[in-house]
């Protein structure tokens, strides 16, 4: 019996690009609202209330359209133009619509890891779109469980990896966000592959752990199988 039985894998920025939807709609939100006052002023109004509905909506493109809303509102002391909403529903419709595709290495290392360990896919926000871009990608039958959760904490992957594996401590939780994908997965007893992608979302940075043993920083998704591996084969049952 190896020690590592059960992978659980993040979805956006991971699986498929997200943030850099995300970024392009903030830029065509400052376009919309550019007659209303200085881009970084107005950048820095829309990432505050962002954060602050998280609580409320969650994280997913549902609530950052109405995050834009809101933001168009304050900004403009109500006197937003009807067109200008009908434009950020638009921009919230096409984030909802998007093709999704896979990015490099991705497919062939759910493979290969789905070959050997129980794969399971954790994911924060809106439960239908992210159905729906899981079944797009065309990467479900890679996992033997998916789990859509409102918040990545270390009771989160405690639950998770008790109900589809055997522990935290005989898993490796893998994705591009220190706070929600690595941290608390450490905090539970896992271990932790960071998979690092160009654009990270403020809310979504924290700083690495120092010299923790259970820890990793890879080059890509690609190196994930082989490593996964190597913890499993260097550490006694």
């Amino acid at each position: 019996m190896t020690s590592i039985t059960t992978v659980g894998v993040d979805a956006d920025d991971t699986l498929w690009h997200c943030e850099s939807l995300f970024r392009l709609s903030h830029q065509r939100f400052l376009d919309l609202l550019s007659e209303h006052g200085d881009p970084e002023k107005i950048e820095a109004q829309l990432t505050a209330v962002e954060k602050r509905n998280l609580r409320v909506y969650g994280y997913g493109a549902k609530g950052f359209t109405l995050s834009m809303i809101e933001t168009a509102l304050e900004v403009t002391d109500g006197a937003v133009d009807t067109r200008v909403i009908r434009e950020i529903l638009a921009v919230g419709r096409e984030m909802l619509t998007e093709p999704i595709e896979p990015l490099p290495g991705v497919e062939n290392a759910l493979s290969q890891l789905s070959d050997r360990y129980r794969l399971i896919l954790i994911t924060k926000g809106d439960l239908l779109h992210q159905e729906q871009k899981l079944a797009s990608s065309g990467l479900g039958d890679y996992f033997v469980a998916v789990e859509i959760v409102s918040e990545k904490d270390a009771g989160t992957y405690r639950r998770v990896f008790d109900r589809y594996g055997t522990g935290a401590g005989q898993a490796v939780m893998a994705g591009n966000s220190m706070r929600s994908d690595i941290l608390p997965a450490l905090e539970a007893g896992c271990w932790g592959a960071l998979i690092p992608y160009p654009l990270v979302w403020s809310h979504e940075a924290a700083d690495a752990p120092v010299g923790h043993d259970r820890y990793v920083e890879l080059g890509s998704i690609s190196e994930l199988p082989a490593w996964v591996d190597s913890v499993s084969k260097s550490r006694p049952a």
